[in-house]
């Protein structure tokens, strides 16, 4: 960054990228929005000494986000803003000053005066519904030559950030079926500090170090013997439901530095829960106590392609409150709000795709649906609605809260295909992924 005492005209900004989001429109009320460009200059500048430089920074509107969200200018400079619109629908930049672009079209560039900065300003769109779902920027200051723009604070999640680069999505490929028929796992309880969206890291109760913990697989018939130990600081437990038996000893919560023995039979197929047993259930559970096992049908049929999704809901700061009045954080797939949007699912046309879904909930259900496909094979909670033979299709799964099954489809074309629940108001809050379907 050049020095204050450089050539008055810098640069600042950067673009990020995301994904595409169909949001519900609703109306905003916010008088501000309303108010004059004359109002700017006198407004921002808060009673600093003009500097007499000038800050330009390139912000860009993408996938429902300002990119940067955040800019750093010198107190006392001169801000303008080159706004550039590269989403595919119609945006705006209004600052609480008043100050404001008029409406940008796709593909164009527009230039806001912000005026002399001497205090925080706020912007955002102003098109119905875009402030709402997330667009809005943040214009603060530092003293003189330490300008610069940061990401979006941790303290909320923002479900279409972009987790970089690095990021690494959990696979989603269903384990083979295991041959044998008894199935030994050693599953250890660990508190352990990870990112769970972009920017955002909070410590989780896991098992085995990942949330969802491990997918487990097996047969009708199969037995499964679990050793669970706790590594953690606080009592656990775990519930398995693919067994039938007693909750009352291997079910039993266990304190630190504890193992027990959980041994049951898989006597009826579907993809079944496992979950911690420690009271209260609702906070174990959504702090990351959860996981899947998959007992296959009899004679299920060979795929192209096999997937397991979990869908849970993350709440900031194990929050009980929060929890208890069903207001979660974000909704994901697989312990991530949107992680498959930005690695997505790689398949090929006329590819027989199965996915098999589970509702860890804690409190929330499912709605499962591919958008631009349907599903010729349904088989939820233990039998199938629907196979290949029959005339109808399907457009969605439904699942309550500790529920599951599987879908198949064959996509017809190559594109990008999202999968959502379409409860989308939890879509919207980071349960979608997609299918990237390239040429036969």
């Amino acid at each position: 960054m050049p020095d204050i005492a450089a050539p008055t005209r810098r640069s600042l900004g950067g673009v990020a990228t995301g994904v595409a989001l169909v949001l519900v429109a609703v109306l905003i009320g916010d008088a501000a929005q309303r108010l004059t460009g004359d109002d700017a200059p006198a407004a921002a500048a808060a009673a600093v000494t003009p500097t007499g430089h000038t800050t330009t920074v390139a912000v860009t509107a993408e996938n429902m986000r300002f990119h940067p969200a955040t800019i750093t200018v010198p107190a006392g400079d001169r801000l303008v803003i080159e706004f550039t619109n590269a989403d595919q629908r119609r945006h705006d930049l209004v600052l609480a000053t008043g100050a404001r672009t008029g409406t940008v079209g796709a593909g164009r560039t527009a230039s806001l005066d912000a005026g002399v900065i001497g205090a925080a300003v706020e912007g955002w769109c102003s098109l119905p519904g875009h402030r709402q779902a997330g667009m809005t920027l943040s214009i603060t200051t530092a003293a003189a030559g330490h300008a610069g723009h940061t990401m979006a604070g941790a303290t909320t999640i923002d479900p279409m950030a972009d987790p970089g680069a690095a990021f690494q999505a959990r696979d989603a490929t269903a384990p083979a079926t295991p041959t044998g028929t008894v199935h030994r796992l050693a599953l250890h309880v660990r508190e352990v500090a990870r990112e769970i969206a972009p920017g955002v890291r909070q410590t989780m109760w896991t098992y085995n170090g990942t949330v969802p913990g491990p997918v487990l697989r097996g047969k009708v018939g199969d037995t499964f013997e679990i050793t669970l130990s706790n590594d953690g600081t606080v009592d656990h437990g775990v519930d398995f439901h693919a067994g039938s038996l007693a909750p009352d000893g291997p079910m039993r919560p266990i304190d630190p530095g504890q193992t027990l023995t959980y041994r049951f039979t898989a006597a009826k197929a579907g993809i079944w829960m496992y979950h911690c047993s420690t009271m209260p259930m609702l906070l174990h559970i959504a702090n990351g106590m959860y996981g899947a096992v998959v007992i296959d049908p009899p004679g299920l049929p060979p795929v192209d392609h096999e997937y397991v999704l979990v869908q849970s809901e993350l709440y900031l700061g194990s929050e009980l409150t929060a929890m208890r009045a069903d207001q979660p954080d974000a909704v994901v797939f697989n312990g991530y709000p949107n992680q498959y949007a930005h690695r997505p699912l790689a398949v090929r046309t006329g590819d027989r795709v199965r996915v098999w879904v589970l509702d860890a909930g804690p409190n929330r259900g499912s709605a499962f649906h591919i958008v631009g496909t349907q599903f010729d094979t349904v088989y939820a909670e233990g039998h199938y609605l629907l196979k290949p033979s029959d005339s109808g299709g399907s457009q969605v799964m439904a699942l309550a809260p500790a529920s599951g099954g599987f879908v198949e489809a064959v996509f017809p074309e190559a594109g990008h295909y999202s999968f959502v629940t379409h409860a989308m108001a939890d879509a919207e809050r980071g349960a979608r992924g997609t299918f990237e379907v390239t040429g036969g």
